[in-house]
């Protein structure tokens, strides 16, 4: 009885010897187990996927950052033809306005000349029908008379007038006088300063130019 009992013992203890040399590999290391085989595959996914979204994460930024780069230079380029066609702008608006002032200088010239034309025409010729006034103004014995209807002092009337090259009426003699009076003006400065004349409305008459020598 005893026999059969350590025969039994040394059964078992042979099997768990099998058992263990089963789970060991020929190098005399351990085969791992499945739970360690799944824990490591894990690691390597989550590795992977780590990896890869690193990848996207530089691929994006690289892409980002080219695009960034593309627009400033398409920037800098409409910023550049913006300036350029201001500048054209600004060029041409100024040669239009020297041309415009260049055309009324030309403008001027040729209507002083037609003026000196017409003078000379209706000195030779009193019936000739060329006008050699501006317009709105009388021509008679050789001079150009025209009326402005604005509101001024007496300095500013000799000075309105001097700008246009012309100058306050001044009578030189009785004919001019008859013509003056024939217009029928009234509230008109002379070339007579207010201070000599004898009120601040008075009819033209002889006495006011023969006070002035």
């Amino acid at each position: 009885m005893s026999e059969e009992i350590v025969y039994a013992d040394l059964k078992f203890q042979d099997s768990d010897k099998k058992e263990e040399s089963q789970k060991s590999d020929k190098c005399g290391r351990k085969v791992p187990s499945a739970g360690s085989y799944s824990q490591h595959k894990t690691v390597l996914i989550l590795i992977l996927l780590c990896l890869l979204l690193f990848i996207g994460v530089v691929a994006l930024g690289c892409i980002f950052y080219t695009t960034l780069e593309t627009e400033m230079i398409k920037s800098n380029q409409l910023q550049r033809v913006k300036e350029e066609l201001q500048e054209n702008v600004s060029l041409q608006l100024m040669h239009n306005l020297n041309n415009s002032k260049k055309i009324k200088t030309l403008s001027a010239m040729l209507q002083n000349i037609a003026t000196q034309l017409c003078q000379e025409l209706s000195k030779k010729e009193p019936g000739h029908k060329c006008k050699p006034c501006p317009k709105a103004s009388d021509w008679y014995k050789d001079s150009c008379y025209s009326r402005f209807q604005k509101y001024a002092t007496w300095q500013e009337s000799v000075e309105f007038c001097s700008a246009r090259n012309a100058s306050l009426l001044k009578v030189k003699n009785k004919d001019e006088l008859e013509f003056i009076k024939s217009k029928e003006l009234y509230n008109y400065w002379l070339a007579l300063p207010p201070s000599k004349m004898y009120r601040s409305y008075e009819l033209l008459s002889e006495k006011m130019f023969l006070s002035e020598g």
